[in-house]
């Protein structure tokens, strides 16, 4: 048996994909899911759907295949509270993006809480983590709280959910990448925090145990046969492996639904002066990895309102076209706060803004100017994390994820960035760590130093914008932040 089997669980879709002892994808299977918009800034999942979604996908890519072992990477921060007898979420998920809690977090932070909510979590006090999630379900659905106490529910991030229901409800466990997005996890001391816990009013015997990112975290039969769940990490950390970033100064950013860039920054947390957070980018043999991590809820979700709000496109790779042909003295600017800014101006009320429309603007500029707000924005973390950690003279910044294909969206982050743009021949990187961390787990796969001399480069953009060009483009984007802002 030396096939592993990575399901990855994103906000939009469910996928599997099948890896062969090459650590090669064999085959895949996606399938989307409903989005759920009760309110302005709320976003919720069907529970059901991302299981169902979860297992048929699962079933479909591995087949007939031997499979030695699965590996887990997951949309974060997403929050489910299941009733621990009968497995049901007693409440949809409430996803990452959702907003609902920011006048508890506003709330939290005028009481003077903010400082320590960092010191303890690397975290920021937003509505973007788990424990404000996880306070409005138990403060919202009726009779959830009594059952709390009583240890009748069950908190989880996605992977811990999907764990529980592979293995029929006899593992509650997460890791600890996961664990770290939740601002109820103290990633110095490596366990839930009581303080944080006691703040939130969050019962500790909702909460899973934490573990490795390969590790044992159970074993499921529903795939044929017994096969054991080796390895676990967050999306982001996960293409973090994927993408060999295992040297403190190395740097990747992902391009899915939103856009997360992470600097490894070794076996101490580097706390941050410039409001990015201090997160775990990997678990090994009980030893913590720190990053320094930038959120950016809006990176291809910009993309997807093009084509399904604005309906200007039917493809999302009709852009590249569109931004190539766009008018080049057009000076549109859109900030794409549709669930507020995340790093590094953690703004959960500001929304949307298109800023230098005149008659000539049309399909084209529309579309060249939500591809540059993603270059923009990563600029915005990339100076963020120059300030607070000393790395490379040079930082060369390796990228994954969908609009990674675009050569024309690489390109101008490049220039905007004013660094290389290292884009690898494996842009399933996301999928790739898991699958690692599970076959490295079971002695499939080769151990890091072994991982990282497989990565293979694509192509590298480097930048062609003249200095004064890109500071003066650069200088517009920040005008229309401030004046997109609250606060």
């Amino acid at each position: 048996m030396t096939h592993i089997l990575a399901i990855d669980q994103g906000t939009t879709s469910s996928r599997a994909l099948l890896f062969d002892p090459d650590m090669q994808v064999l085959r895949q299977s996606q399938r989307e899911f409903t989005q759920h918009f009760p309110r302005s800034g709320w976003v919720e999942h069907d529970a059901e759907e991302i299981w169902d979604s979860t297992l048929a996908t699962a079933k479909d890519a591995a087949g007939d295949a031997q499979i030695a072992a699965i590996g887990i990477t997951n949309q974060r921060e997403t929050t489910l509270v299941w009733d621990k007898t009968t497995g049901k979420a007693i409440h949809n998920a409430i996803v990452w993006q959702d907003r609902r809690t920011s006048d508890l977090c506003a709330r939290l932070k005028e009481a003077g809480h903010e400082p320590m909510v960092t010191e303890k979590t690397g975290l920021l006090l937003d509505p973007y983590f788990s424990g404000t999630k996880i306070a409005w379900l138990l403060d919202n659905v009726e009779g959830a709280r009594a059952k709390a106490e009583a240890g009748d529910l069950l908190f989880g991030t996605v992977d811990s959910f999907l764990i529980w229901r592979l293995t029929e409800g006899k593992a509650h466990v997460t890791d600890a990448t996961n664990a770290a997005r939740t601002m109820a996890y103290d990633i110095r001391k490596g366990q839930w925090s009581t303080t944080m816990l006691d703040l939130l009013g969050i019962p500790a015997a909702m909460m899973p145990e934490v573990l490795d990112s390969a590790a044992e975290f159970g074993t499921t039969t529903l795939l044929g046969g017994e096969v054991p769940i080796l390895g676990v990490a967050g999306d982001q950390q996960a293409a973090t492996v994927g993408q060999a970033c295992f040297e403190p100064g190395m740097m990747k950013s992902t391009y899915g639904t939103g856009c997360f860039a992470l600097l490894n920054t070794g076996e101490k947390p580097s706390f941050s002066k410039n409001r990015l957070l201090t997160t775990i980018a990997y678990q090994l043999d009980g030893k913590p990895t720190y990053a320094l991590e930038g959120s950016i809820f809006i990176a291809g979700a910009v993309v997807q309102w093009l084509r399904d709000g604005l309906k200007i496109i039917g493809d999302a790779r009709e852009t590249q076209a569109l931004a190539e042909a766009a008018d080049e003295n057009a000076e549109l600017v859109l900030v794409p706060a549709f669930t507020g800014l995340g790093a590094p101006y953690w703004d959960s009320e500001c929304r949307g803004a298109i800023y230098g429309l005149t008659r000539a603007a049309g399909r084209a500029e529309m579309a060249k100017a939500a591809l540059e707000s993603v270059g923009f924005q990563t600029r915005d973390l990339l100076e963020a994390m120059q300030k607070d950690y000393a790395s490379s003279p040079e930082t060369v910044l390796r990228v994954d994820g969908g609009m990674t294909a675009s050569d024309w969206t690489m390109q101008f982050l490049a220039d905007i960035l004013g660094a290389p743009v290292d884009r690898p021949e494996t842009l399933e990187t996301t999928a790739l760590g898991a699958a690692w961390l599970a076959g490295m787990k079971a002695g499939i796969y080769p151990d890091q130093a072994g991982f990282a001399a497989t990565w293979k480069l694509d192509r590298q953009f480097s930048p062609a914008m003249d200095d004064a060009i890109r500071d003066e483009r650069y200088a517009k984007w920040r005008d229309a932040v401030a004046r997109t802002l609250t606060r």
